[in-house]
């Protein structure tokens, strides 16, 4: 077994303590985690997909707390759109078009609201990875996951009459294909609450039914030469890719698809531990995103390269502020520098603190076994 570096090891520890410190701060008394609390283009507004990575770092460190009223307002948002969701399951059943206005939200306000800004709403990924952070939260610390059954049952009726349309995708973009890393939450979100026990029968076998109907659809057209692709019929990989082995279980861990998903993307994507989003991308400039480095750490880890994840972990402790805040990405290696002028004269400097980054890192430093017996 490879020996883990230890130069690191007390410093890569306190990170993970002012981790937790940065999210308890910046959550919302609503229970909601702000994107980035002081980021112009996410101030105000929370995203499922980001909250439930971030619940799960919170989870992993042990604060059950936070997590939990993290989902209490998921559960409760939701909720408030049970009639929303009945209308779009009816619609779809009888074979009619959705209107958009029905089309749950990509990011809600603080307070549950569905918000005023234009944004690139219908993203799909974020109500199936809620659905596995929130079976995966209750699972851990042995709590009854009834508490949170109204927002579950509106979050699975919505991803399984919608999960086979084309949407945006984790970056917001490319409404127009159907992505892998997308059909990754479905099925991670789908199966985890399906075999909770918490949905009555017809639903936990309509979860079943569309989760093994996605996985199919993803293996018979999202895999070019021996690991997965963008989005189906794409040739390109994405950073996000790795969350179809690990937490999403789209693939099999230890599998060759999976091996060969963690080697293109570390072959193509990552940069001395830094890992970029897409070869394509020109998001101030296309930098190389924190969470990402975490992500593909944390399915290196689960494979048992324990010195390839505290490689990418060492390398976002690197990047942390002075005051110890994880931005979203990092400039050191840009795959697009002419376009980052316009994304900050747009919408100023780089999200600092993102949470997101801040929860991958705590669930990465767990994945290491670095906060056990830690005093928290």
């Amino acid at each position: 077994m490879t020996t883990l570096p230890t130069h690191r090891t007390d410093e890569v520890v306190a990170l993970a303590h002012r981790s937790h410190a940065v999210i308890r701060e910046h959550q919302h008394a609503s229970g909601a985690y702000p994107a980035a609390p002081t980021f112009s283009a996410y101030q105000g507004y929370a995203w499922l997909r980001d909250g439930g990575f971030t619940a799960e770092g919170m989870s992993r460190y042990g604060d059950v707390t936070s997590a939990d009223a993290f989902h209490d307002w998921v559960d409760a948002t939701l909720a408030d759109r049970r009639e929303a969701v009945d209308e779009v399951v009816r619609l779809r059943a009888a074979g009619a078009e959705v209107p958009r206005a029905l089309l749950l939200p990509t990011r809600f306000t603080l307070d549950g609201g569905d918000g005023t800004d234009a944004w690139w709403d219908f993203q799909t990924d974020g109500y199936g990875t809620w659905l596995w952070a929130v079976v995966t939260h209750a699972t851990r610390h042995a709590l009854d996951l009834a508490r949170w059954r109204p927002g579950i049952e509106v979050a699975a009726d919505f991803v399984t009459a919608l999960w086979d349309l084309p949407c945006y995708d984790w970056w917001e973009e490319h409404d127009e294909h159907r992505h892998v890393s997308t059909l990754g939450a479905i099925v991670g979100g789908l199966e985890a609450v399906a075999g909770s026990g918490v949905l009555d029968d017809d639903r936990s076998a309509r979860c079943r039914a569309v989760a093994a109907e996605a996985r199919a659809l993803t293996l018979a057209e999202g895999v070019v030469d021996g690991h997965l692709v963008k989005w189906l019929g794409s040739e390109a990989v994405d950073g996000s890719l790795p969350a179809c082995v690990v937490p999403f279980g789209l693939v099999p861990r230890g599998s060759a698809l999976a091996a060969g998903t963690l080697e293109a993307v570390a072959a193509e994507l990552d940069v001395e531990g830094g890992v970029h989003r897409f070869l394509a991308d020109v998001f101030y400039g296309g930098g190389q995103w924190l969470l990402l480095s975490c992500l593909l750490g944390w399915n290196l880890a689960a494979a048992g390269d324990r010195e390839g994840a505290r490689r990418l972990l060492d390398w976002v402790a690197a990047h942390a502020t002075a005051e110890g805040e994880l931005p979203e990405q990092v400039d050191d290696h840009l795959l697009h520098p002419g376009s980052r002028a316009e994304w900050v004269e747009r919408w100023g400097e780089v999200a600092t603190p993102l949470l997101w980054s801040h929860g991958m890192y705590l669930v990465l430093a767990d994945e290491l076994g670095l906060l056990d017996g830690v005093a928290r």
